[in-house]
This record gives structure tokens, sequence and C-alpha cells, in this order.
């Protein structure tokens, strides 16, 4: 994969098996998922993160270890197992030493076979498919971190999500285990039902209802939400400073939507809330928020699942910006 270079940038191409070394594992990569950093490396040629040229493509993947090197003792031959998409971000607070990052500054995961050091990994939960987990390392631990990292999630809070993306959905399904009350919003009445069958207590239509944030301050009882997790960036942030409370807490994904709008210094003054930007999790987090999965036998939403050649339209796919969960390639069967 090549920056900014588009679809095209996609090259296949045949290497040998690579070998472990001291502490690393041979994966057998079964399924990856897809996500807007992939877009924006491709198609906008940006990242706020460093990308080697010619890098193996995509941050997201499970599979199984297929071989050990010496003195591995974190997981064994067999294993299902996910990768952290910062290999090097075992816990703790996000740093510059541990930014290394998988389809980025160091080879992903659209590859048959990828070798990872043992610290990298956590094991799949077992009710889950391979392409299920594939759709946790950067989404699920992304609303993991965006309800968890920063102000505690508690039973009985309001959470805002926006939209049917893979953040949104998992942010909705980890904020109902906790027992919070969720507001979403959406685009069509189709997405709506969706979106109550996977437990939203009410549901915003923003086409519908363009001063959305005055509707979800109103079902939060005129108090607003205490977490937002915002993905839209500067077509929706000005929205969510009216939507959340005093004291609250947004937590700032991305820029999903685009938008280049400057944030109203004003504006998140008089919100009293914090504007936390998250990146992604450590391994710590995936393997929490993997636990909650597991405990609660909850199921990433998928939208749609490709081949391994079938790369390019997964991505094509993708960037329509339809879909509702995520999109997968299985590498393997």
């Amino acid at each position: 994969m090549s920056m900014g270079a588009g679809l095209d940038g996609l090259v296949l191409r045949q290497h040998e098996v690579p070998q472990p070394g001291p502490h690393e594992v041979l994966l057998r990569v079964r399924a990856v998922s897809l996500n807007y950093r992939e877009l924006m490396i491709l198609q906008q040629g940006r990242y706020p993160l460093p990308v080697k040229p010619d890098v193996v493509s995509m941050c997201d993947g499970a599979g199984e270890v297929a071989a050990l090197g010496s003195g591995v003792t974190r997981v064994k031959h067999g294993d299902r197992v996910i990768a952290s998409i910062f290999p090097r971000w075992v816990d703790g607070p996000f740093s510059a030493e541990r930014a290394a990052q998988l389809g980025g500054s160091v080879d992903g995961m659209l590859t048959e076979f990828a070798v990872l050091h043992e610290d990298a990994l956590v094991a799949m939960p077992a009710h889950l498919s391979y392409e299920e987990a594939a759709t946790l390392p950067c989404a699920g631990v992304t609303a993991w971190n965006a309800l968890t990292g920063g102000l505690p999630l508690k039973a009985g809070d309001d959470v805002l999500t926006l939209g049917s993306g893979g953040v949104s959905l998992f942010a909705l399904q980890f904020a109902k285990a906790f027992g919070a009350r969720v507001i979403a919003t959406t685009s069509s009445d189709e997405k709506a039902e969706r979106l109550r069958e996977l437990g939203a207590d009410e549901v915003v239509n923003y086409r519908s209802t363009p001063d959305w944030s005055a509707e979800v301050r109103r079902l939060s009882g005129g108090t607003g939400v205490q977490h937002v997790v915002e993905i839209g960036g500067g077509g929706t942030l000005a929205h969510s400073l009216k939507a959340v409370a005093i004291s609250g807490e947004i937590g700032f994904v991305g820029t999903v939507a685009g938008g280049s709008s400057m944030i109203d210094a004003n504006a998140l003054f008089a919100s009293g809330a914090t504007l936390r930007a998250v990146a992604a999790g450590s391994r710590t987090q995936l393997s929490s928020a993997v636990r909650t999965l597991a405990v609660n036998k909850l199921r990433p939403v998928i939208a749609r699942v490709f081949g391994f050649d079938e790369a390019p339209a997964a991505l094509a796919c993708y960037a329509e910006g339809r879909s509702f969960g995520k999109v997968v390639i299985r590498v393997a069967a």
C-alpha cells in the first residue's frame, strides 16, 4: 500500500513465509476489517502517524498461532488471537514511544502470515468467528477507550452515539452492557429501527431533526448526556458541545464524516465539559473490551464480508459510507 495512491495503491505481492524471532509469533491471518484510517492513508494521503513506504495494509486482524519463536510464554500453537494495533502499547497513557502501528510504521494484517511480538496478542472470545474478532482492535477498543478511558462510565449515565459506523455500534453495545442509557443519531428510519434492536433507548433522525442536539438534551431531561462518542468532527462537534452535560466528556474519535471547522473555543468553554482525543487503545484496554464481549456474549455488527482477492472492492464498498456495521475481508477460511 502506498500513501495517497488510491485503490490502485493496493498491490498483490508474494513473499516467503516469515519466521518468528525471540518472543515473536507467526500468525496465520484469517480475517481483517476496514477502518477509516485506510481511506485516510490510501485516498487522502494524510495520517497523523508515520506510514512507511510500501507498507502491508490494515491494522485490524485475527488469526491462528502457526509457529512460536524462542521464549514465547503468552500464547501457544493453535491459539485463536487478535492483534493489538499498537504492538508496543501494553498499558498506561499513549506516547510517542508506543506509537508504532500495524499498517502504518510497521507492516499490517492484510497478508496470509504476519509476525508479531507476543505482547501484542489477545485471546479471542470463544463465541466469536475470526471475521467478528477482526473488528475489535481498532473500532472495538476505540469505543471502549472513549467510554472508559477518561470519565468513568456508570450505570444510569446517558450516552450519545453518532451514526451506525463500527465505533458507534460498539459504543452502543458497551454502554448497554454497563447499564447506561443510549441516545443514538442516524439518517433513516430503517437504521433507527436497527439501532433500537441493538439496544438504543432513543434514536434521533438528524435529517428530519436538524437541531438534533436540542432534541438530545430534551431526551436527557434537559441536563445533557454524560458521554458523547464523537466521530463526525467538523460536521457534528458543534452539536455535541450543545448536547453534553456540564462536567461530561466528549470522546473525540476523529473526523470520519469530514469537515475542517475550527473548534469554537467559546462553545467548548460554555459546555463545561472535557474534550478528550481518543487514539484507539492499549492491549490492556483491548483485553478489557474482549472480556466484556465474552461475558455478555455480544457480537460485532458486520455489514459484509469480502474475499482476500476482493480487497479493492471491500475498500470501495467501505468508502461509500453506507454500511451498517463493519466491512471485513476473509483472508483464509
